[in-house]
């Protein structure tokens, strides 16, 4: 098996092509995450960090280059595929929650894996144990408007990993929150992610916070 997660190999995105001012956003990229490693992504507004997350993350496709998930190129695969190995390898953290309002912490944590047909009653045990492991066990059954932002985004990380991805995709995952709550839940995020042997790719402006990862790429010097 290969050491890398993600490969992206000369990947190029052009937006409006056919128009009259097509704005090439992404032209021969190329990327790679190893298991086990989190790398930075560091990227000033307009220099294509979302798009190169969606890329990765199997929700836009390239216009030229391949993107290879555990050595699997992605890249031909029509949308139903698509859609399952977004299921079974990815996980998605972005910087606001997104937890559904009517459902409590655990039931937001439990939804995933039933899509991915786990059985219910194993579910609920994952739900409860990475609950437990970022503090908020007590807090299982409150609904999202219950809890704090910090709270609410330490639980759109256990979503994140419910289905044990191989690969977290994390855009801005703390940059909703005050520093002292970003700094704090960032902790909880890396301990998570070290813990359970994890990949990631975390898109961040905060310079500190990208320190802290194993590897820092700044998407307009080094990839477009």
């Amino acid at each position: 098996m290969s050491n890398e997660v993600l490969r992206l190999e000369a990947v190029g995105k052009t937006y409006g092509k056919n128009g009259p001012a097509p704005v090439e956003v992404l032209h021969g990229l190329d990327l790679t995450v190893a298991r086990g490693e989190v790398v930075a992504l560091v990227a000033p507004s307009g220099a294509g960090k979302s798009t190169l997350l969606h890329i990765a993350g199997l929700l836009d496709t390239p216009d030229s280059g391949r993107v290879l998930l555990n050595g699997r190129d992605m890249t031909g695969l029509g949308d139903k595929a698509r859609t399952q190995a977004r299921r079974r390898e990815l996980g998605f953290v972005y910087q606001f929650h997104h937890l559904l309002p009517e459902f409590t912490a655990a039931e937001n944590i439990v939804l995933p894996q039933l899509a991915n047909a786990v059985p219910a009653r194993q579910a609920r045990l994952r739900a409860a144990d990475l609950l437990d492991r970022v503090g908020l066990g007590p807090r299982a059954d409150h609904r999202p408007a219950e809890l704090s932002g910090g709270e609410q985004q330490r639980v759109a990380f256990c979503r994140a990993l419910a289905n044990s991805p191989a690969l977290l995709l994390a855009d801005e995952p703390t940059g909703n929150l005050d520093p002292e709550t970003s700094d704090r839940v960032f902790g909880v995020l890396m301990d998570l992610v070290r813990d359970t042997g994890l990949s990631a790719l975390i898109a961040t402006h905060n310079h500190d916070l990208a320190a802290r990862m194993d590897r820092v790429i700044r998407l307009d010097e080094r990839l477009a």
